[in-house]
């Protein structure tokens, strides 16, 4: 892989880190979920590189500072996905308390609101 390869490959990882980014800070999670194949395939393509030398200094700056940008993304990533996902955390138990609110009432035979009704207790004696 030529230097310039590596940073193209850079580059990719970052834009499309960066538009997850954007889209986890507008909570549109359709959106960054779309994103993930590609952003898989892009740092696994970056991963594949062990050891590139760079002698050109212009092209060893820009690969530096990529480095720098996707280091960054990568650290409000994982801040907007903790975010996403306490967010979503909240919203399914908000759901499930709706829910089961929902269902502790309880309709009569003349279709009006009722208060639910326990189920008959029953007296149990051991002695005999």
């Amino acid at each position: 892989m030529t230097g310039q390869t590596l940073l193209a490959t850079a580059e990719r990882l970052a834009d499309i880190l960066a538009a997850e980014n954007a889209a986890l800070a507008a909570m549109d999670l359709p959106r960054a979920a779309a994103l993930l194949p590609a952003k898989r395939e892009s740092a696994e393509a970056l991963l594949a590189v062990r050891c590139i030398a760079v002698d050109a200094t212009a092209l060893r700056a820009r690969i530096d500072a990529c480095g720098q940008r996707l280091s960054s993304l990568a650290e409000e990533n994982r801040r907007l996905l903790d975010r996403a996902l306490s967010v979503q955390a909240r919203v399914i138990g908000v759901i499930a308390r709706r829910e089961r609110a929902r269902q502790a009432r309880a309709y009569g035979t003349h279709g009006g609101l009722v208060a639910p009704t326990r189920p008959p207790a029953i007296a149990i004696s051991a002695r005999a």
